[in-house]
């Protein structure tokens, strides 16, 4: 029904436009380009050109249509995107698979670009998906790639729904907080007068050209107004040079420096006042208290206590999509509400945002973002229930029991046996991390980034068999063995991850820390960027 409503409106804005602009009685060419990512838009628009020839609508002869096959857009030096935001919802709620072919074509695009990939991991029904079919793609063009010397060592492919926990967590890296606070969209952001300290709002793009942001974009935001103060010293004591200067010295100054002093200026300027509006938002948020009551969830202390917090957001009605995201971040890591909890929490989220959110509790449901637990169904018994079953080398009891846990979370048991939950002597030093983990605090690290972490390690899924069934995913791994002889050093430290679904900035943060502390180089590819809030509109049956 979404797809048809989508292409009727898109079939009347253009037929409009041709009755608009080809009826005039100018006779000029008209030139006009519609970009619109769906399966079905191309044939409908081709029908309303053929609708109007037989009608002979005088000027159909100016109209051509051309199809531009568009997969991937660069949004840094690193960052890759397809920028498919229905994605999540189309295949994760919807089973919708369309948009695999477009995983598979982009895989395709950067195999013939950078040669063959020699290994291959994935976990995840859609992972598992949109690889065989691009490696369906890789057959049968295969001289294309026959030969080519490879440039990326090893692939991840990651389906979304493996790790909705980082997903729903509260972002504290400065990129992940500018993209909470103000929404990052296609690689950049627009700053509000409150920013910008002026009547003007101001788009401004952030990545690896802007100086000031690519040095700060993976800090802890607590290191960022150091780092941002020494910085403007620094660049007053380059004015200051300037005092001295003889009148060459001076000529030189600015022909060679003052330009880029000015623009380091102004780029410094907009990341301090954007740091100032985001502490402004969080103090008045109380931020404090719910990364708190975020981390006793996670380490699965006071559980009583963070549920009472979750329902004062709801009494006070703070925001319905933060409330919905503290629900289904309490449901996961426990496994699913208890059922007196999930009746009262509903009823509560329902009497104080309206009943029109009740088609959303569904599809959280349908999701797995937010269940209820069945009777019996608690925590330690789930848990006793998995440690059983990983022992037991039977097929089929496995299989039977994972069908009963469809949809089901395993994250205390996951955690504990990936170490998720750093265990540190005092306090964390988020000056000098010590691992991933800094991204939450030193209260977590990302469970997708610890699976490509320990995959690295091991070159393979071996001995990772119990967090697989855990996680209720299919996991598969290929290597070409017959190409890696061709590889340099250099490419077997390239790692491609494919994120299916939208990955975080959050996560992105993490991979790079990993790979300046162990000298390997990640490429990111995803569906979307995505964060807390994306993901829970993306769910949510009231658009705002």
């Amino acid at each position: 029904m979404r797809v048809s409503q989508e292409v009727g409106l898109l079939g009347r804005l253009f037929w409009e436009d041709m009755n608009k602009h080809l009826l005039t009685p100018d006779g000029e060419l008209l030139t006009e380009v519609w970009t619109h990512q769906s399966p079905t838009c191309f044939t409908h628009v081709r029908w309303c050109l053929r609708k109007r020839e037989s009608m002979e609508v005088r000027g159909t002869e100016y109209v051509s249509c051309d199809e531009w096959a568009f997969s991937l857009l660069p949004l840094d030096v690193d960052l890759l995107s397809m920028e498919l935001p229905e994605f999540f919802r189309d295949y994760f709620l919807e089973g919708d698979q369309r948009w695999i072919n477009t995983v598979a074509q982009a895989l395709h695009l950067l195999s013939t670009l950078y040669g063959p990939f020699l290994n291959c991991y994935g976990i995840g029904r859609c992972a598992k998906m949109s690889y065989d079919l691009w490696r369906k793609l890789e057959e049968e063009e295969d001289s294309e790639t026959k030969g080519r010397r490879p440039e990326i060592g090893h692939i991840f492919l990651l389906d979304r729904d493996m790790d909705f926990v980082t997903a729903l967590c509260s972002q504290v890296v400065y990129e992940g907080l500018v993209d909470d606070t103000f929404r990052i969209k296609c690689g950049s952001v627009d700053f509000g007068p409150e920013v910008t300290s002026s009547d003007k709002s101001l788009k401004v793009l952030l990545n690896a050209e802007d100086k000031v942001f690519n040095e700060i974009r993976n800090e802890h935001f607590s290191n960022v107004f150091g780092f941002l103060s020494q910085k403007a010293r620094n660049l007053q004591a380059q004015y200051d040079r300037r005092r001295g200067m003889d009148i060459k010295q001076m000529k030189n100054f600015v022909s060679q420096e003052l330009k880029g002093l000015k623009q380091e200026h102004r780029l410094l300027s907009l990341h301090i006042g954007a740091c100032e509006s985001i502490m402004k938002k969080k103090t008045k948020q109380d931020f404090q208290e719910l990364i708190k009551t975020e981390h006793a969830l996670l380490e699965g202390f006071n559980i009583r206590e963070s549920t009472n917090y979750i329902e004062e957001h709801i009494d006070r009605q703070v925001s319905p999509i933060e409330s919905l995201r503290l629900m289904c971040l309490l449901s996961i890591t426990e496994n699913g509400l208890i059922p007196k909890d999930y009746r009262s929490l509903k009823t509560q989220y329902l009497q104080s945002y309206g009943p029109e959110h009740l088609l959303t509790f569904s599809n959280l449901r349908r999701a797995g973002l937010l269940t209820e637990q069945a009777p019996g169904d608690t925590l330690t018994a789930v848990e006793n229930k998995m440690s059983k079953l990983v022992t037991d080398k039977a097929a089929g009891k496995i299989t039977d029991a994972f069908s009963s846990l469809a949809k089901r979370s395993n994250f205390r048991a996951i955690s504990k046996k990936l170490n998720l939950i750093p265990r540190v002597d005092g306090e964390y030093d988020l000056k000098v991390p010590r691992d991933m983990a800094y991204v939450f605090s030193g209260a977590y690290v990302p469970l997708s980034c610890r699976i490509i972490e320990q995959v690295l390690e091991r070159r393979s899924w071996q001995g990772l068999d119990e967090v697989i069934r855990l996680l209720n995913c299919s996991e598969f791994a290929f290597t070409d063995m017959t190409k890696e002889d061709k590889a340099s050093s250099e490419s077997l430290r390239l790692i491609l991850v494919v994120f299916l679904g939208g990955c975080t900035f959050s996560e992105i943060s993490a991979l790079r820390f990993l790979g300046r502390e162990r000298g390997y180089r990640f490429i990111f590819l995803t569906t979307a960027i995505t964060n807390s809030a994306r993901l829970m509109e993306a769910m949510s049956e009231v658009k705002a």
